[in-house]
């Protein structure tokens, strides 16, 4: 394998929470030293030009089409789109169609993803057959063949029996389930936030207590259990005190959130576009910077892209009729940065939620820039700017919010397994 020394860089590390001018040696897919040193004989350098190294991003919660919506998005096409964004670890959902929720699906999705990705993808499972909340699935099996964790995604198990069987059967194997909170009912047909903006738009709206409400159902189903959890999506300062007295309780819980309910809001969709459109709904202002003060002190542990591809025709309907949902894979990165040159996260604090903790919670080696770690990297420029053009994405669906925007944050280089998977000389 190639050995590769970096040089010049300004090394993002989130597991100290520093910045620090160095260089970084790749050998045999690894990271082997960090500091000054030197080129060992025959590598191969790269000036980095004081741009900015850090852990790959380890992105927990991506939709991918196959099986069955291979036109939205191909294991192919997410993963150069990832490539392109700094994604090196693709956690894929298991809202396919069928549902990944037999071992013998799980298998045929991890063999089309390794012969069709130079980044890593690794999978989740249904929890319940179908996705549909009636009868979980076989955990057992599906953690033999490689399933990373358990989740129904946004078809909450309204069947609270059914989940505290899950649950219980999950914690006897120590799998992670990752839960969407949200009250089902209250939440169904939902497109905004409710408020008075929803109700000027005359656009169908639900409470922000529905998350809280989600989340306290689930909670006592975790104490009562004690199962291992993760939290997809906390959009609202209402669920915020009750995830910090889980987590002081000693609850082996963890929070995530998505890169659009950090950096955009419910006045957002004021003109009805439908790329706007995401689940749950764009919250308020106040919701959104309650989301990043969690972040950047730590209680909301993981931002994630929850890169959602949508065709064409699903999105050319009126407001309410429109899918739901968002490509985020190649925009997760510059959409990070705007909290960045904001003041309001730091890089380290961004690559700890992006790609540390993501790693940390599943078990993985990613995520660090640690001797030993894996060599999976993104070189960036945090203050390239750029007007993003969505036909120039990478995915095949084309349906990012960001379309038209000014933004800033380049990707230079990614690699995966110390080798360059996108990216010439930097």
């Amino acid at each position: 394998m190639m050995t590769t020394l970096l040089t010049n860089a300004r090394l993002i590390d989130p597991e100290a929470l520093t910045e620090t001018a160095g260089s970084l040696l790749i050998e045999n897919g690894q990271i082997a030293a960090i500091g000054d040193a030197p080129a060992p004989k025959g590598a191969t350098t790269i000036d980095c030009r004081g741009k900015c190294l850090a852990p790959g991003i380890v992105d927990l919660g991506v939709k991918i089409g196959e099986p069955g919506e291979r036109h939205k998005e191909s294991f192919r096409s997410a993963a150069l789109a990832a490539a392109a964004g700094g994604v090196t670890t693709i956690i894929a959902r298991p809202d396919t169609n069928p549902a990944i929720d037999t071992p013998e699906v799980l298998e045929f999705v991890t063999r089309r993803a390794a012969e069709a990705s130079p980044v890593r993808i690794r999978h989740m499972a249904a929890l319940t057959k179908g996705r549909e909340g009636r009868e979980m699935t076989e955990i057992g099996f599906l953690l033999d063949a490689g399933a990373v964790a358990f989740t129904d995604c946004d078809h909450v198990v309204s069947d609270t029996k059914v989940l505290a069987r899950a649950l219980t059967y999950a914690k006897s194997l120590g799998a992670l389930v990752m839960g969407h909170p949200q009250e089902p009912v209250l939440s169904a047909g939902a497109a905004t936030t409710s408020g008075k903006f929803a109700s000027l738009r005359g656009l169908p709206s639900v409470s922000p207590m529905a998350e809280r409400i989600g989340f306290d159902r689930d909670m006592g189903l975790i104490e009562m259990t004690g199962a291992k959890y993760h939290f997809d999506q906390i959009t609202t300062a209402r669920a915020l005190p009750p995830l910090e007295r889980a987590k002081r309780n000693g609850f082996d819980v963890t929070a995530g959130t998505s890169i659009h309910h950090l950096t955009l809001n419910e006045f957002d969709v004021g003109d009805y576009r439908t790329f706007f459109k995401v689940k749950p709904p764009l919250r308020s202002e106040d919701d959104r910077v309650a989301a990043v003060e969690a972040v950047a002190s730590g209680l909301i542990d993981i931002i994630s892209s929850m890169h959602t591809p949508q065709d064409e025709e699903s999105k050319r309907l009126p407001f309410e009729e429109a899918a739901s949902g968002a490509v985020a894979l190649e925009t997760f990165l510059p959409a990070a940065m705007r909290l960045y040159h904001a003041g309001q996260l730091t890089l380290p604090q961004l690559f700890r939620a992006m790609a540390l903790n993501p790693a940390k919670r599943l078990g993985l080696p990613q995520g660090r820039l640690a001797v030993g770690a894996p060599a999976d990297l993104v070189l960036f420029d945090p203050d390239a700017p750029f007007v993003l053009d969505r036909f120039t994405l990478r995915s095949k669906s084309k349906n990012t919010p960001f379309d038209g925007q000014r933004m800033e944050g380049r990707v230079i280089g990614t690699w995966v397994d110390g080798i360059r998977v996108f990216g010439g000389e930097a």
